[in-house]
C-alpha cells in the first residue's frame, strides 16, 4: 500500500494548529483564575473519573510535591476532594466535585467558533476526523507513556 504524498507544510500547520490550542488553554485557565496545570488535571479527572494522586501525578506528568500542591489548590478552590480509597481505605483519592463556574462562558466563543467550522465537514468527513482524533489522541498517550517510562524511541 502506498503512502498518499503530503503536504511539504504539514509538520508547520499541525504544530500552528497544537500551540493555538495551548494558548487557548493557558488563556482560559487564567481567565477562571486557574493555572494551566490546575486546568489540565481538572479535565483528566473529568475525562478519567476519581484516581490516586500518584496516577494524577503520572497522568499530568508532575512529581509528588508539585501534584500534591496542584491537589491542595484545587481542594482549598471546591473542584476536588480527597476520599478514602473504597478499595483500600489506607489510600487516598482525588475525585472531581465540580468545575469552575465560569469556564463554560470562557470557553463558550471558541466552541461555536469550531463549531461552525465542523458544521461544514460533510458526515463521512467527520467520521475521518473523528478517527484522526482518537488514533492520535492514543498515539500520543502512548508515546508519553513510553517517554515517562524511559524508553527512547
Amino acid at each position: 500500500m502506498s503512502t498518499p504524498e503530503m503536504r511539504s507544510d504539514a509538520g508547520r500547520l499541525y504544530r500552528r494548529y497544537l500551540s493555538a490550542v495551548m494558548l487557548h488553554t493557558h488563556a482560559s485557565a487564567k481567565a477562571c483564575n486557574l493555572g494551566a496545570s490546575d486546568l489540565y488535571a481538572l479535565n483528566v479527572l473529568d475525562l478519567a473519573g476519581a484516581m490516586t494522586p500518584g496516577e494524577l501525578g503520572a497522568r499530568t506528568g508532575l512529581t509528588t510535591g508539585p501534584t500534591t500542591r496542584l491537589i491542595d489548590r484545587l481542594e482549598q478552590a471546591g473542584y476536588v476532594r480527597r476520599a478514602p480509597s473504597p478499595e483500600d481505605r489506607r489510600k487516598v483519592i482525588v475525585e472531581p466535585i465540580g468545575k469552575p463556574a465560569e469556564l463554560d462562558e470562557v470557553m463558550a466563543p471558541a466552541r461555536r467558533q469550531i463549531g461552525e467550522i465542523l458544521g461544514a465537514y460533510s458526515p463521512e468527513q467527520l467520521d475521518v476526523l473523528f478517527d484522526y482524533f482518537t488514533r492520535a489522541a492514543d498515539a500520543y498517550q502512548q508515546a508519553a507513556d513510553e517517554l515517562r517510562d524511559g524508553e527512547k524511541p
